[in-house]
C-alpha cells in the first residue's frame, strides 16, 4: 500500500509541474482577478488528487485539468452573476468592470432619473436594432444573453476572431450613435 501511495504521488507532482504554468496561463486569459485564478487552480488540482487518489481513471491529465478549470471558471462567475473577462467594459473606480446597470441613472434616484434611464435604454434598443444584423447578433449574443464567444464560435462555424471582431464594429457603432445623448444626460 505504501509504495502504491509513493506512486500516486509521484505522477500527482508530475503532473502538477508538467501542466500549472499553462492551466495558470489558461485561466488568467478568462479571469482579471489573481486572487479568483489562484483559487480556481487550487480548485482544479484538489479535484484532480481527489479523483486520482479514488482510482478513477485520468488517461490525459492534461486534457481533464483544462476541462475542470473551464467548468470551474464558468461556476465561478454565474454565481457572481457575470460573464469572465469583458475586455471591452469601461472600468470603475475600484478597479472591476463596469456593466450596463452601474452606467445607468438608478431607477431609485428619483423621477429625473427614472426618464433618464428610461429614455437611454429606449435610445439603447433603437441603436442595437440598427446595426448590421451579424453585428446585433453577436453583441446581443455575448451582452444581453451572456454567451461565450466559444459556444458562438461552435454554434455558428465562425472563428472567435470573427465574431471578436464583428462585436468590436457593434460596440464602436453603439458608442458613437449613443455619444450625443450621453453627453447631453452628463451635463444635468
Amino acid at each position: 500500500m505504501d509504495s502504491m501511495t509513493r506512486e500516486q504521488n509521484s505522477r500527482i507532482a508530475e503532473v502538477v509541474r508538467a501542466e500549472s504554468a499553462r492551466l495558470r496561463n489558461f485561466i488568467r486569459r478568462q479571469v482579471d482577478d489573481r486572487g479568483d485564478v489562484e483559487d480556481i487552480l487550487q480548485e482544479v488540482f484538489f479535484e484532480f488528487v481527489e479523483a486520482y487518489r479514488l482510482m478513477k481513471p485520468i488517461e490525459q491529465a492534461g486534457a481533464w485539468l483544462f476541462r475542470v478549470a473551464r467548468n470551474r471558471i464558468v461556476d465561478r462567475f454565474r454565481r457572481r452573476g457575470r460573464e469572465p473577462q469583458r475586455t471591452d467594459a469601461p472600468i470603475g473606480e475600484d478597479g472591476d468592470r463596469m456593466s450596463l446597470e452601474d452606467l445607468l441613472p438608478s431607477p431609485d434616484a428619483g423621477p429625473e432619473a427614472a426618464y433618464a434611464r428610461k429614455v437611454l435604454l429606449a435610445e439603447l434598443d433603437r441603436a442595437i436594432d440598427e446595426l448590421p444584423e451579424e453585428q446585433r447578433e453577436v453583441f446581443v449574443a455575448h451582452e444581453i444573453e451572456g454567451r461565450s464567444f466559444k459556444e458562438l464560435a461552435l454554434e455558428s462555424g465562425l472563428s472567435i476572431n470573427t465574431l471578436l471582431g464583428r462585436k468590436h464594429l457593434a460596440v464602436r457603432r453603439l458608442r458613437q450613435r449613443l455619444e450625443g445623448i450621453y453627453n447631453e444626460f452628463q451635463k444635468r
